[in-house]
């Protein structure tokens, strides 16, 4: 037993609400959100999501501009939600390209990144004039190019660079190393050089991203230093300023005990030097730099909802199987990049005073990998309580295997300012 507060304490306080132990999202009873739709559900909250895009937005002020990545979340409504603050999109398929104008994105609003890029896809977001196509290989090139020769276009690219080892950080790195992911840093005077001579291209950037779900201010600051350095160099060697330099997002939340959120006042101590910089340096002076965060975002606005079908012990340890899992929510499982599994933080959406136990909150799937939390602390639980996974708004339900075993697909709601609808119909 344990009554200590856990992380999910800490973020129910901070971001949501307990009246008489039951959990509020926007204001709204979770239960009572549960008895209305079913379970399992994901809830949104659209002032949460507001609230970290200004708060990032207002840390950059006067260096970047903060656009949302599409991948973290690509149901439209959530989207909106940034598009109504000004926020541009970075899509990553055909579709997140439909879901941001189905959005009011616009599409000089939207940049184009990903390692394996279709040629329908390429085709018509070329025709449709999209805002920069971030180019990941030589064959990615090619096809750009000819796509926009093909439209009578020229269309404007970035050179996404798969950095050096000095650039990294973050939990999971996406650079200094062999990578589908851009061109490496090592290659890139080679690289500006075969962009300048296709007929169909007009290099107007840079991409970097260099790791993701990064915590550190000081590494972050890092990394974007980084960029700039590099795309100080690919001007020069154009002999023309740039128009955008992407420093990709990567920002993340806090999942796991021990972690703590991104502290942005460091962040923001760290952002006059950057500007220094971009100010002092002619091939930068006046490119639109740009930060395009998913997670961050999104993330911490979410709850995953599941109703408890039965509590079971078994050999000392408690089972508590409830109708959600892998199949709605893989990340949550460890099943999503994770090496060492370990717990989102799980909590009862009706929390009564008490002890709490050590649980395993597992799902209904047919297989040991659906399991929500080996060591949840939660209160004495019956079949019909329900749990909540919390900081559930980024890569959910899109990054899950929602097909499998055939279970039905779950409710997506998006609650704002005390009223909520249903949104996303998932296959």
């Amino acid at each position: 037993m344990s009554d200590a507060p856990t992380l999910g304490d800490r973020l129910v306080a901070e971001l949501f609400a307990r009246v008489e132990g039951r959990l509020k999202i926007g204001g709204l009873d979770v239960a009572d959100l549960a008895e209305t739709h079913g379970t399992p559900l994901f809830a949104y909250d659209a002032g949460l999501m507001r609230r970290a895009y200004h708060a990032l937005a207002g840390a950059v002020s006067g260096f970047a501009e903060v656009d949302y990545s599409v991948k973290a979340n690509p149901e439209p409504s959530v989207i909106r939600v940034f598009a109504a603050e000004g926020a541009g999109a970075e899509i990553a398929s055909g579709a997140e390209f439909a879901a941001a104008r189905a959005a009011g994105i616009a599409p000089r609003r939207i940049l184009f990144a990903g390692p394996g890029k279709s040629d329908a896809d390429i085709d018509h977001v070329v025709a449709q004039g999209i805002g920069e196509i971030h180019l990941e290989n030589v064959e990615e090139m090619m096809r750009v190019d000819a796509a926009a020769r093909r439209h009578g276009r020229v269309q404007a690219v970035a050179i996404r660079v798969n950095p050096g080892p000095d650039a990294q950080g973050g939990a999971m790195r996406m650079g200094g190393k062999p990578s589908p992911f851009g061109f490496d840093e090592e290659d890139l005077d080679a690289v500006v050089d075969a962009v300048g001579a296709r007929p169909g291209l007009h290099l107007a950037g840079l991409h970097l991203f260099a790791g993701t779900q990064g915590l550190s201010a000081t590494t972050l600051l890092g990394q974007w230093a980084y960029g700039l350095r590099l795309a100080a160099r690919v001007a020069g060697r154009i002999g023309r300023p740039l128009a955008t330099v992407d420093l990709g997002g990567g920002l993340g939340i806090p999942y796991f005990p021990g972690e703590t959120a991104l502290d942005l006042a460091a962040l923001r101590a760290g952002i006059p030097a950057l500007k220094a910089f971009v100010e002092a340096d002619p091939g930068l002076a006046g490119a639109r730099i740009v930060l395009e965060p998913g997670r961050y975002l999104v993330g911490t606005a979410g709850l995953y909802v599941a109703r408890v079908r039965a509590v079971k012990p078994s050999r000392g340890s408690r089972f508590v199987i409830t109708d959600g899992g892998m199949h709605h929510h893989l990340a949550a499982s460890g099943n999503l990049g994770q090496v060492v599994k370990r717990d989102y933080p799980v909590v009862a959406v009706v929390d009564p005073p008490g002890p709490r136990f050590p649980c395993a909150v597992v799902g209904p799937l047919c297989t040991p990998l659906d399991m929500l939390a080996r060591a949840a602390s939660l209160p004495e639980l019956a079949a019909g309580d329900l749990v909540a996974v919390l900081q559930s708004g980024a890569y959910g339900l899109t990054a899950s295997p929602s097909r499998f075993l055939g279970h039905p697909p779950p409710v997506e709601l998006l609650v704002d300012a005390g009223r909520v609808r249903q949104v996303g119909k998932p296959d």
